[in-house]
C-alpha cells in the first residue's frame, strides 16, 4: 500500500450547482457498447454503474439524441419512451447506492453507420471518416455523410433539447452535452470537417454557433444548472483537425466565453495538462465547475496510482473535479481503493471491454472480493 497519511483533496465534499458531492472523483463517459439493439439499457448496465456509486458523480456513456446520431452497435439512445425506462431502472438504482448521475448526449455524426442506425450519417461537410467503422457485420468502410441543411442543423438543436428533457424524466440530475472526440459538435469546431461557407463554417465565430446554439437550447429545456459540457482541445480522435496550435488557440478563446455566458454548471476538459498554457487559460476564461481528465496518454498503459497523483496536480492547478475513466472501469470500488492506498485491480484487454456481456464489465472485483453490488 502507497503512504496515505497526507490528506488528499480529492476526497473532499464539494458541490456541483445544487448537489452535494462527497468527493471530487468523477467517472466520466465510458463506451462499452451494452445497450440492446434499440438503445435501451440492459440489466448488467443497472449493475454496471450502480457497481460505482460512490463516485462523486457519475457522466454517463454517450447516449444519442436520436436516430442518426447512433455511433455504434448496442450504444444506448434517449430519444424514445423504452430508452427513459430503461434509463430510470439505472438512476433508481445509483440513487439507492448514494450515487449521483449526469447522462451524456452524444451525436456521433459523420461517426456512424447505415449498418448501425438504419440511416446515412449527416455531418457539416460531406467529409468522411478516415478509418472502418465497427457494426454488427465487422468493421466496414466509412461512408460519406450527408452535409446538414439549417433545417436539419435546427432539428438537431431541439433533439438534444428534448433529448436533455427525456434525461430529467428519466432521473438524472443533469446531462453533458457532449462537444468532443471527433463526434457531431467536435465536427463543426474542426476546420477539416467543416467547410461549410455558410453562418456555420469559415471563421471561429461560426464553427462555435452550432455548439453554442446545442447548449443554449439545452440550458433552456432543462436549466443551467443541469447542464455540463466536454471540450477535447486539440485531440485529434475520429480523423478531427482543429488546424494549428494557434488555430485550436483562437476556436477556444472563442467557444469557452461563449459557453460561459450560458451558464451551464461545468466544463469538462479532457486529456488537460496543467503544464500547457491553453488549459490555464481555459481554466481563467471559465468561471463555474471545471472537471479536469488527466493526460495519462490515450490507449496506454494504465499508471499504477489509477491517475490519483495526476488529478491531484490538476486540482493544484484550479480544477474543481477529476475524471479517470480506465480507473473506474477496472475498480468499481476506486474511491475506496485511492482513499487507502489499496492496489489497484489491473485492467483487461480490450477486447473485453467491448464484449457485450458481464466479462471485462461487472467482473471486476471489489476489496471484499464482490464482482458486482446488487
Amino acid at each position: 500500500m502507497t503512504n496515505t497519511t497526507a490528506a488528499s483533496r480529492l476526497f473532499e465534499s464539494t458541490t456541483l450547482g445544487p448537489l452535494t458531492l462527497p468527493n471530487r472523483l468523477v467517472m466520466p463517459p465510458l463506451t462499452r457498447n451494452r445497450a440492446a439493439a434499440d438503445g435501451v439499457p440492459r440489466p448488467l448496465m443497472v449493475t454496471h454503474y450502480a457497481q460505482r456509486a460512490t463516485a462523486g458523480l457519475i457522466i454517463t456513456e454517450g447516449t444519442t439524441p436520436n436516430a442518426v446520431g447512433q455511433t455504434y452497435p448496442n450504444i444506448p439512445g434517449i430519444h424514445s419512451d423504452a430508452h427513459v425506462t430503461g434509463w430510470r431502472a439505472v438512476t433508481d438504482a445509483v440513487r439507492a447506492e448514494g450515487g449521483r448521475m449526469f447522462l451524456q448526449i452524444q451525436h456521433g455524426g459523420r461517426v456512424g453507420h447505415p449498418d448501425n442506425s438504419g440511416l446515412r450519417p449527416v455531418a457539416p461537410s460531406p467529409v468522411a471518416l478516415p478509418e472502418t467503422i465497427h457494426t454488427p457485420g465487422g468493421r466496414q468502410e466509412s461512408v460519406v455523410p450527408r452535409e446538414m441543411t439549417e433545417d436539419d442543423i435546427r432539428e438537431t438543436v431541439a433533439d438534444f433539447a428534448a433529448a436533455a428533457r427525456r434525461a430529467v424524466d428519466a432521473g438524472f440530475e443533469g446531462v453533458e452535452v457532449h462537444a468532443a472526440n471527433g463526434h457531431l459538435l467536435h465536427q463543426f469546431l474542426a476546420k477539416n470537417t467543416n467547410r461549410r461557407t455558410d453562418a456555420y463554417g469559415g471563421p471561429v465565430e461560426n464553427r462555435v454557433r452550432f455548439v453554442v446554439e446545442v447548449v443554449r437550447a439545452v440550458v433552456d429545456a432543462i436549466g443551467a444548472d443541469r447542464v455540463g459540457v466536454r471540450i477535447s482541445p486539440g485531440v485529434t480522435v475520429n480523423g478531427v483537425d482543429e488546424g494549428s496550435a494557434q488555430d485550436t488557440d483562437d476556436l477556444y478563446a472563442a467557444l469557452v466565453p461563449a459557453l460561459a455566458a450560458l451558464g451551464p454548471v461545468y466544463l469538462h476538459v479532457i486529456f488537460a495538462d496543467p503544464g500547457q498554457p491553453l488549459y490555464r487559460r481555459i481554466r481563467a476564461a471559465w468561471p463555474n465547475t471545471l472537471i479536469a481528465n488527466p493526460a495519462l496518454g490515450f490507449g496506454g498503459p494504465l499508471p499504477a496510482d489509477g491517475g490519483k497523483a495526476a488529478g491531484e496536480r490538476l486540482l493544484e492547478a484550479g480544477a474543481d473535479l477529476i475524471s479517470l475513466g480506465r480507473a473506474f472501469l477496472a475498480n468499481p470500488d476506486l474511491v475506496e481503493r485511492l482513499r487507502t492506498g489499496a492496489p489497484l485491480n489491473p485492467l483487461r484487454e480490450t477486447n473485453w471491454m467491448y464484449s457485450g456481456d458481464e466479462t471485462g464489465y461487472n467482473d471486476y472485483p471489489t476489496l471484499a472480493g464482490s464482482a458486482a453490488l446488487v
